[in-house]
C-alpha cells in the first residue's frame, strides 16, 4: 500500500499521532477489537470514535475506512444485507495484491477482519455467510451492496462531524444490491449449531444483539 495522508485540518495532533500507529488493516483491527460495542442508536465519526472508544458495526467500518486512506486506500465501505430477521452489517474494504480484505467492527467474533485474499468481492462476502446468524441461531445473510467510496462525502467532512453519517447511511440503502441466495435456499437453511453459536457470541455486549420479533 502506498503511503498517504490524512488531511492535517481534520485531525489534530494527538489524534494524528494515536492514528499513525495503526499502520496495517491488522492494527486498524486490533484497535476497534479493544473498543466498546456501542449498543446506542447514533453513529460516531471517526474523531468521536477515538474520543468516546466506543462504536458499533456502522462506526466501525467508517473509522476504519479512513485510517485505511491514511495508508492509501480509497475508503471504501459494503453494506451485508440480511433478511428482516437481523441487523445489517457493515465492512471496510481494501485490497492487496490484487485481492480483497475487510476490517470490521462487530459483536460477533465471526464477522470482523479477512485478509486479503479474496479474487472478487462477492467471494470475500461469502466468506462471512456461514457466520452471519442472529440470536434466533438462522442465518441471515441475503445480499450486499456495491462498494461506496465515501470521498464523495468529504465536503460533509464526515471524519471529523457525526452529522454527515445520516447521509452515508442513505446512500447505502440507495446503491445496488446483489443477492447471494434464492428464496428456495434461504428457506433451506439449518440453523446455526450450538457450538457455532456460543464460538461467535464469545464476548459479545447482550445489550447490542438484534432480537427477531417472534
Amino acid at each position: 500500500m502506498k503511503k498517504a495522508k490524512l488531511p492535517t485540518e481534520s485531525f489534530n495532533q494527538q489524534e494524528l499521532k494515536v492514528l499513525s500507529r495503526l499502520d496495517s488493516p491488522a492494527r486498524i483491527q486490533a484497535f476497534l477489537d479493544t473498543l466498546t460495542y456501542s449498543d446506542e442508536e447514533r453513529y460516531r465519526c471517526p474523531r468521536t470514535v477515538l474520543h468516546d472508544r466506543k462504536a458499533h458495526c456502522f462506526d466501525g467500518a467508517i473509522f476504519a475506512a479512513a485510517v485505511l486512506r491514511n495508508l492509501g486506500c480509497p475508503p471504501l465501505i459494503l453494506d451485508l444485507l440480511p433478511d428482516d430477521r437481523d441487523d445489517d452489517h457493515l465492512l471496510a474494504l481494501y485490497k492487496a495484491h490484487g485481492c480483497w480484505g475487510a476490517v470490521a467492527k462487530s459483536n460477533f467474533a465471526g464477522l470482523r477482519f479477512r485478509e486479503p485474499v479474496y479474487r472478487a468481492l462477492r467471494e470475500l462476502v461469502m466468506s462471512y455467510f456461514e457466520v452471519y446468524y442472529n440470536v434466533a441461531r438462522e442465518k441471515t445473510l441475503r445480499a450486499y451492496t456495491a462498494p461506496l467510496n465515501l470521498a464523495a462525502f468529504d465536503h460533509l467532512h464526515w471524519m471529523t462531524r457525526d452529522e454527515p453519517l445520516d447521509a452515508i447511511a442513505l446512500r447505502l440503502d440507495e446503491i445496488r444490491k446483489y443477492s447471494v441466495v434464492t428464496k428456495q435456499m434461504a428457506a433451506g437453511l439449518s440453523p446455526v449449531d450450538e457450538r457455532s453459536y456460543r464460538a461467535g457470541l464469545a464476548g459479545a455486549n447482550p445489550k447490542g444483539l438484534y432480537r427477531p420479533p417472534k
